[in-house]
């Protein structure tokens, strides 16, 4: 996370130069830092490595090294950094392989100069953001058949009573703001338990956690 008085710091990876510029020039406008740009996979992976952002804009479909792979190789090499994907594919499978890899929020090239920024400081501040139009279909896929999983409190993992609660409107697509508003309390209490439940599921963004709550039945 990113201190409230400092820019964030982003990197934009695309194998597309006018697509590149333009996403830089949008992001910029938006009063985002853009340090640096990267035409595929591979160079990106060294060129974050270097530059630790805050943030990476990942393309997936590039020569050399998909920014599939490059997501996952980055969590190794800059785990604090995190990724945001923007692309034309909104396939289930593509989209499922992403946040795996360890994306934080999932967009397509549609969308608009405001909704990209504001999933790069989601990305930025630990949150994530995907694209409803593909939200609700890609959770629905993975939900189990009725009667099927294990539903209420059974999620396999240690969680409290409270971080069930939590867990199952972060699934529900709520920010931290809107959860501490339906639970009566603080957004600091909503950041800390859902830093508990991410360490308790093995997981590694809130993404992966509502993947997570939807296959055990929770939502």
């Amino acid at each position: 996370m990113t201190d409230e008085n400092e820019p964030i710091r982003v990197i934009v990876v695309d194998d597309h130069d006018l697509l590149r510029k333009g996403v830089r020039d949008l992001l910029t406008e938006h009063g985002l830092q853009v340090v640096g740009e990267a035409s595929d996979g591979d160079d990106a992976v060294r060129l974050v490595a270097h530059a630790a952002p805050d943030v990476v804009v990942m393309d997936l479909n590039m020569p050399r090294m998909s920014g599939i792979e490059a997501t996952r190789r980055l969590a190794r090499v800059s785990p604090t950094s995190r990724v945001l994907v923007l692309t034309v594919s909104a396939d289930d499978e593509t989209v499922a392989d992403a946040i795996e890899a360890g994306a934080s929020g999932y967009l397509l090239k549609d969308a608009s100069g405001d909704e990209i920024a504001s999933g790069v400081r989601a990305a930025a501040a630990g949150e994530a953001l995907i694209s409803p139009r593909i939200a609700a279909r890609l959770l629905e896929r993975m939900r189990p058949a009725e009667g099927a999983g294990v539903r209420g409190s059974g999620t396999g993992a240690e969680l409290t009573d409270r971080e069930v609660e939590v867990l199952r409107l972060l699934a529900a697509g709520n920010d931290n703001a809107a959860i501490a508003q339906e639970l009566y309390i603080s957004p600091r209490t909503v950041k800390n338990h859902i830093s508990s439940i991410l360490a308790k599921l093995h997981v590694d963004n809130r993404i992966q956690a509502a993947v997570y709550a939807v296959r055990k039945g929770l939502v």
